[in-house]
Formats: structure tokens, sequence, C-alpha cells
């Protein structure tokens, strides 16, 4: 009877042993139509991730708008954090620091179109994602079961993939890069530094590299959930800093200077950034008026720093007693 045999599948699918665990599936052995063959319960390949009947599949999406914006700002992190020790070692008497913060952008730039480029599917700048559903996601390690208190069943996959891994190999990338063209670079253009100083930001990266490496090994999903407000935290934080170390008062100091236009600008890029990520601009009507908030902390400070200057309070104070 065909109802008999229709109804014959499921149950020998059905009487397979449970396949526990958060994140462990049975791989696609083969397929015969619409029969499939599934092997052991355990973890699943690169670029599968279990459904809800505990079966892997591929992962056939795409990254949406915020994971593209996450990627970005992982993207941003070396990049920046380039550019703040190529001016922290400059001095002022160099006038090299312009040209390696060109080298800097096209290392990060290079690093991250061939980290697209080997992405799957290999030499497009298209990437095949699976979707991320809540935190658990980037740990999948720590839900490895153990059915018996005694036998751990390993099933530690990428169930973000690629979002988790591509991290790395951009880093590796921006690193590879710098090694290979930025200390040539600077021996020949770095006139104005000592031997000893010239290479000072190189020195930086060195360290900062395993620094972010770490961070997104140990941290990469608290960061993927919040590192729209750390973009906003950090650039007013940074921001009133810069101004208050470099005594902007007026806009007439910002006129002046043009490098200090450039950095208020940059500061209010970041802030951009972070609005945008936090709204994912899904709803343009209202998402769009909340960038005219982006100049809102830089015009504050300005007008209010000549009351809060430390010699008027207190010289002011003196002249009360």
């Amino acid at each position: 009877c065909p109802g008999d045999a229709a109804r014959a599948v499921p149950a020998a699918v059905d009487i397979q042993p449970a396949c526990l665990g958060l994140y462990c599936g049975r791989t696609v052995l083969s397929v015969n139509g619409s029969l499939e063959t599934y092997g052991d319960c355990g973890v699943c390949p690169r670029g599968q991730r279990t459904d809800d009947n505990k079966i892997c599949r591929e992962c056939t999406g795409s990254p949406d708008r915020y994971d593209w914006l996450y990627l970005g700002f992982m993207a941003m992190l070396p990049l920046v954090l380039h550019w703040f020790f190529i001016e922290w070692y400059s001095g002022k008497k160099s006038s090299s620091a312009l040209l390696q913060h060109l080298a800097a952008l096209l290392e990060c730039g290079v690093a991250a179109v061939l980290t697209l480029l080997l992405s799957d599917p290999a030499g497009s700048l298209r990437v095949r994602s699976c979707r991320v559903e809540k935190l658990s996601d980037w740990y999948t390690m720590l839900y490895n079961p153990s059915p018996d208190y005694i036998t751990t069943v390993h099933c530690t996959h990428e169930a973000v993939y690629p979002l988790y891994t591509i991290v790395f190999i951009y880093y590796a990338f921006c690193l590879v890069l710098m090694m290979l063209l930025r200390p040539l670079l600077v021996k020949k253009i770095a006139c104005g530094l000592g031997r000893s100083d010239r290479f000072k930001s190189i020195y930086a990266a060195l360290y900062f590299f395993p620094i972010l490496t770490v961070l997104q090994a140990v941290g990469g999903g608290l960061l993927y959930y919040a590192f729209p407000y750390i973009i906003l935290v950090l650039s007013l934080v940074t921001l009133a800093v810069y101004m208050s170390a470099s005594e902007v008062e007026f806009f007439k100091d910002l006129l002046v200077r043009k490098k200090r236009l450039v950095v208020l600008f940059s500061h209010w890029l970041l802030h951009a950034y972070g609005i945008i990520s936090i709204s994912k601009l899904d709803k343009l009507e209202q998402d769009l008026p909340l960038l005219a908030l982006v100049p809102a902390p830089a015009l504050f400070y300005l007008m209010t720093a000549k009351y809060t200057e430390p010699s008027r309070i207190l010289s002011e104070g003196g002249n009360g007693h």
C-alpha cells in the first residue's frame, strides 16, 4: 500500500538514537531522491550547521547588513590603531606621517580584499555564511554534551561561519603585508625620526595584533552584539580627550589647524557608524534623522569649553574668597 510505504520512511528515521547536545548533528551521507541517509551524531563539517531536526545543513545565506557592519568594525580596529601609533610616534618634526597613514590604509584595504576573495565562494567578493541566531552560536565549545557524564561528544564547529574565522584570516593578511611593506617605506622616508623611533609604530602593531586576536577568540560573540555601543562610547571619550589635550576651545581653533578638523570629521564618521549599527537603518524615515545628532557632542564641547577652563574656575574661586 503506498500509504504504508510513506509512513515507513519516517519510522526508520525515528528509531535512530537521539542526537544530544545543542550543536551536535548528523551529516547527510547520501541523497536518493527524497530519501536521505545520515551518519552518526557528531560535529558538523565546516560551512554547515544543524537545523531544527539535528541534521547538518550547508549554509547558503549571505551576511546581512548588521553582519557586514560587524565585519567592518573588526576591520577598522587595526587601521585605527595603526593610525594612532603612527601619529603618536611620528612626532611634530616628521613629515612622513601622512605616507605611513596611507600605507596602513593600503595594507588593511588589500588584506580585506584578499580575505573576501579567499572566502567561500573563492574568487568572489560575495560571502556564504550561516545566520547568527543567539550568543551561544559563537561559543559552541561550551556546549559539548556528556551523555554518561564520562565521555564527551565533541561537536565544536563554527556555527556562525565565517564571521568567526574570517577575522583571524584578515588579521593575518594585515600582519604579513605590514611586515613586507612598512619597514621598507619607513626606512626610506622617516628621516625626521631617530633610528630607534622610526620603527616604533611597527613594534606597536606586533603587540596589538596578538591582543586583537585574543579579543576576537574570547569575546567575538560579545563584540558582535556590543560593538555599536563600544563605537559610540569610544568616539565620545576619545574626542573629548583629544580636544581637551589639544586645548581646542573655539571654532576658529579648528579652522586654523586642518589636522584638528580631520580628526573631528574622523570622530564624526565613527559616531555615525555606531548610530547606523544600532539602528540598522531598517526604517529610513525614523533612523536617518538620528544622524543629525552626530555633531552634537563636539558642538556642545566647543560651546561650553570656555566655562570649564580649570584656570578660570580656580581664579573665580579665589576671587570669591
